[in-house]
């Protein structure tokens, strides 16, 4: 079906806000599920709400928490999360960060014991919203290994997704946001949902051979994942998502993840911010930023229907698309929802009659 965003926004809101959320909180952590869902990130946006609501029933999540110092230094902020949702306590670190950014000309934050921190994308949006480039890195201990390094067949870790991003004077920031496993959990999330195959290259069955089925996944013995690049190409991949694990657990103290895994779920991420401005004029910096964007989108396309992009550009089409059409939620991910309500004392049939 089609939901209109702010529609979607507020079911997601009520349900929240009855799990325990105060309401500035609920309407955040909403706001962003939805805007996933705007940028083409469906994986990312309201197919979660019944995953939090089953981690804040857990007590695996836990509503209304602000981010704990823990130490610092002119440009470091070392930061606990409190087990809060992630797109509050993340916007908290990378606040922090932007503001020793400004102060020093880069600013870092790392950040432990975060709930899930959504699309990554998000955080290098909001540090371009604020003139600055940054780069992000996250990992996840407490849930299962489903990510095999290059090669491998045993899983050792998550999806370890990474973002990076860089203002233009002219026009929206420029901005990579990708899972360093061949493809995102939440989309094969959404695969199963929808009844949909994924593509080749992606998952292995626990015997070794190549699956596309989603399913998979989530069954006993579960399929594994392969790093970006697949069985090929995956020895890029592969070390970039072993770095990015090293860089978000270690840095934060959060743990990379432990042979026997005991540790309760959250994220982890280290941010590094940087200033334009202490490198160079900044009209200079985005002069030369926008200049390549602009000579890279004018190569010409294999297919002439197919503009080349550059990266963040298809999100961007993508919410002016959305914001007009509406968001579509499969049926059996709006079932999930409704019972996420019923879970926590809501009735399903006001929330039917708000989104259509």
């Amino acid at each position: 079906m089609q939901c209109a965003a702010e529609r979607l926004a507020e079911v997601a809101l009520r349900i929240f806000m009855a799990a325990g959320s105060a309401r500035a909180e609920a309407a955040k952590v909403a706001q962003r599920l939805v805007d996933a869902n705007l940028t083409g990130h469906d994986s990312h946006g309201v197919i979660r709400i019944p995953q939090y609501v089953d981690m804040v029933q857990t007590g695996a999540l836990l509503p209304n928490q602000v981010v704990k110092l823990l130490a610092e230094t002119d440009a470091v902020s070392l930061l606990d999360g409190q087990y809060g949702y992630g797109q509050i306590v993340g916007e908290q670190a990378v606040d922090a960060a932007i503001a020793k950014a400004r102060q020093h000309g880069i600013g870092m934050a790392s950040l432990r014991h975060a709930g899930h921190l959504g699309r990554i994308g998000d955080w290098a949006e909001h540090a371009a919203a604020a003139g600055m480039t940054s780069l992000h890195f996250v990992n996840v201990v407490g849930i299962p290994a489903r990510v095999v390094p290059h090669g491998g067949l045993d899983p050792r870790g998550t999806t370890n997704p990474i973002a990076i991003g860089m203002p233009t004077p002219a026009g929206p920031p420029v901005i990579l946001d990708f899972a360093t496993s061949a493809v995102a959990e939440g989309k094969v999330r959404l695969a199963r949902n929808k009844g949909t195959f994924l593509p080749h290259d992606c998952l292995i069955g626990a015997d070794g051979q190549p699956t596309t089925d989603p399913a998979t996944l989530y069954a006993d013995p579960p399929a594994r994942m392969l790093p970006l690049g697949g069985a090929v190409s995956g020895h890029k991949g592969g070390a970039l998502w072993l770095m990015c694990d090293l860089l978000a657990g270690a840095f934060a103290g959060g743990c990379t993840r432990p042979p026997e895994d005991p540790l309760r779920q959250g994220s982890n991420m280290l941010s590094i911010v940087i200033a334009p401005a202490c490198f160079a004029e900044p009209d200079g910096i985005g002069a030369e930023v926008q200049r390549y964007v602009d000579f890279v989108r004018s190569a010409r396309p294999r297919d002439p229907e197919k503009p080349v992009m550059v990266p963040g550009e298809p999100e961007q089409r993508g919410r002016t698309e959305r914001l007009a059409k509406g968001v579509t939620v499969d049926p059996e991910t709006w079932s999930q929802i409704m019972a996420a309500a019923t879970r926590v004392g809501l009735a399903s049939e006001p929330l039917e009659q708000l989104v259509h």
